[in-house]
């Protein structure tokens, strides 16, 4: 039997809200991206390159840097860092060399994802162990440097080759980000449960301490900006991750499947995919997000 036209138009308007609905997204809401293996400890410093595959480190031991491929496929990229170099945080630079955070050689480590050759970009014996790094504005970064023992740490900007050292007396400095104006630095303490924001010069140095956030249990780890200036945080030991406002007002806080996020990346088609290590699982779980991450639009 033939519909009448009325009938088959109000047929069409349905199908038409009942198929865009079916392709809308779910935002926020944590997936497993990939089974990395059974050693997961050190799993952190996730980045993403400019043709969109994720690298991470210790996915197999320590010392090792993993890969996953656009069609998410998983291989271990780098099986051992030279001279017993472990890495935790990962930035790509404006030439798309992958920067390290190497701890127990106090250096940051330059590699050519192309050669998988490995050089020493910059060294210092005053660093604890450089942890996460962030980037921006011509290749210039910024790496945190806790002590673990000591619940202290210091902040140390990179560029041209050398350490220089802009903040110490600090508690145990971990995640680190730049805005998306390249005007704040920011910078958590994992034991104290601060976020520090500083102001940021066209030269690289910072003024103007302030408490942008303070969370009252768990600890942070890794963070990053969005293009709308919000700054995602990993809540190791807590489960989720926390999302706060410009204004450092906390929004929400994503649950993810794992108890021990450690650090977080942007990626995706649209840069609207986030990619969160965890230390517990041997998976790396994802979730949808509403704006593309920071580094992701300076690719573009």
């Amino acid at each position: 039997m033939l519909m009448k036209p009325f009938t088959t138009k109000i047929f069409l308007i349905v199908f038409a809200i009942f198929m865009s609905c079916a392709e809308k997204e779910v935002l926020y809401q944590a997936e497993d991206l990939v089974f990395v293996g059974d050693f997961t400890t050190g799993l952190e410093g996730p980045a993403v390159d400019i043709e969109g595959n994720l690298f991470f480190v210790n996915p197999d031991h320590n010392g090792s840097i993993g890969k996953v491929g656009i069609k998410g496929n998983f291989e271990l990229f780098i099986e051992n860092l030279p001279e017993g170099s472990i890495a935790n945080g990962i930035r790509f630079g404006s030439d798309q060399s992958m920067y390290l955070a190497d701890y127990t050689g106090h250096n940051v480590l330059k590699v050519n994802i192309q050669t998988k050759e490995v050089i020493v970009y910059a060294h210092d014996t005053l660093l604890n162990q450089p942890n996460d790094l962030a980037i921006c504005c011509g290749d210039r970064m910024f790496a945190s440097d806790p002590n673990w023992k000591e619940s202290s740490g210091q902040l140390w900007k990179v560029e041209n080759g050398k350490f220089q050292r802009i903040a110490k007396d600090m508690g145990t400095t971990n995640g680190v980000e730049v805005s998306p104006d390249g005007n704040t630095l920011y910078v958590n303490e994992s034991v104290q449960r601060n976020v520090w924001a500083f102001d940021l010069d066209a030269d690289g140095n910072i003024s103007n301490k302030r408490l942008f956030h303070k969370f009252e249990d768990f600890g942070m780890d890794g963070m990053r900006c969005d293009v709308a200036g919000n700054l995602y945080i990993t809540r190791h030991g807590k489960g989720t991750v926390a999302k706060l406002s410009p204004d450092g007002e906390l929004l929400m806080e994503i649950q993810m499947k794992g108890k021990k996020p450690s650090n977080i990346a942007f990626g995706g088609k649209d840069g609207k995919t986030a990619y969160v290590t965890l230390q517990d699982r041997g998976y790396i779980e994802t979730f949808k997000v509403e704006q593309a991450g920071r580094s992701f639009r300076e690719k573009i």
